[in-house]
């Protein structure tokens, strides 16, 4: 049988064309792109609601952040008081932040991965221009009231740290070391090594100010604190138990690809239906189920999901911003 050109043609266009499943792909990493840009962009809105806490609330009060910010604005302090640096109304903080973060750099290449360290680099240079840029008033906007001051600093403030770890980015500091040692030793912690920074903070503030910056730091800390823990519950595990008679085998690559959780899978037989079907065992954050249960109902809308909060658990799990 001779072959023409017309025909040819349509069998070379059958050979360019993508699979079905090369098409779906194509899909999945555009929709994955355009989802990641959201993400970053309110990570970066994140950041700017920070920034606003400090200069607007927390610096016209002469009171200081948490964590390595803190530090940084100690040192700003240091240099202003003692070593006579006048720089009007440009804070210095924000760039000494950007420094000592530098360093981190590596630490949450490292550690998180590429995207991570992507996100957490423009996030600390965000927080940095942000800080620079936005102008620390005169007068205090609460004047004579240092109390509610702390209180709308630290609640805007740990939105925006919040809502930056929401989207799968941080900026910088203790977040990222405290992961690091997590990894490195199994021990320690976010938490601990940020109680380690505000309490050599807070000491230094009471020996060279005095006890009311000190206590109205501490106040600062705490609500900001707990903002960020009502917002973001990357400390809070689940435990997941997905039942399913269809074949989930593309939904786990890609689970496990996008989250890089691992799964626990077991055969099981319905006792009503007698039907075989697969049972999948998922630990991971709470932050997390969102997308799993997005993605599960994707492949099976029949799906029986059993969610458990609160769950502890110790061994080879990953932890999480």
């Amino acid at each position: 049988m001779r072959m023409t050109g017309a025909d040819f043609l349509i069998l070379t266009e059958k050979k360019r064309a993508p699979s079905r499943k090369g098409r779906m792909a194509l899909e999945q990493g555009k929709r994955l792109d355009k989802r990641e840009i959201y993400r970053t962009g309110g990570a970066l809105f994140g950041t700017l609601l920070y920034a606003l806490g400090i200069n607007l609330f927390i610096v016209p009060i002469a009171i200081y952040s948490s964590g390595l910010m803190g530090i940084c604005q100690l040192i700003r302090t240091i240099l202003v008081e003692y070593a006579g640096l006048r720089l009007g109304s440009f804070d210095v903080a924000g760039l000494i932040y950007y420094a000592i973060n530098v360093p981190m750099f590596f630490l949450a290449w490292k550690t998180m991965g590429r995207l991570f360290f992507i996100k957490t680099m423009l996030c600390i240079a965000a927080m940095t221009l942000f800080l620079t840029l936005i102008p620390i008033p005169k007068e205090p906007f609460m004047e004579g009231d240092r109390l509610t001051s702390c209180l709308i600093g630290g609640i805007v403030s740990g939105c925006g740290v919040g809502i930056t770890l929401i989207m799968g980015a941080s900026s910088g500091g203790v977040d990222i070391l405290g992961l690091y040692l997590v990894k490195k030793r199994r021990s320690g912690g976010v938490g601990r090594v940020s109680l380690f920074i505000n309490a050599v903070l807070y000491a230094v503030c009471f020996l060279l100010f005095d006890a009311a910056t000190a206590l109205y730091s501490i106040i600062v800390a705490v609500v900001d604190s707990f903002t960020i823990d009502k917002i973001h519950s990357q400390n809070i595990n689940v435990e997941v138990k997905i039942i399913s008679n269809k074949d989930l085998r593309p939904f786990e690559e890609e689970f496990m690809q996008q989250l890089g959780r691992g799964i626990t899978k077991w055969a099981s037989r319905g006792a009503y239906t007698n039907q075989e079907q697969t049972v999948l065992y998922i630990i991971l954050s709470k932050y997390e189920v969102a997308q799993l249960k997005h993605a599960v109902l994707r492949y099976d809308p029949q799906a029986f999901i059993i969610i458990s909060e609160g769950v502890q658990v110790t061994g080879n799990f990953m932890k999480k911003l």
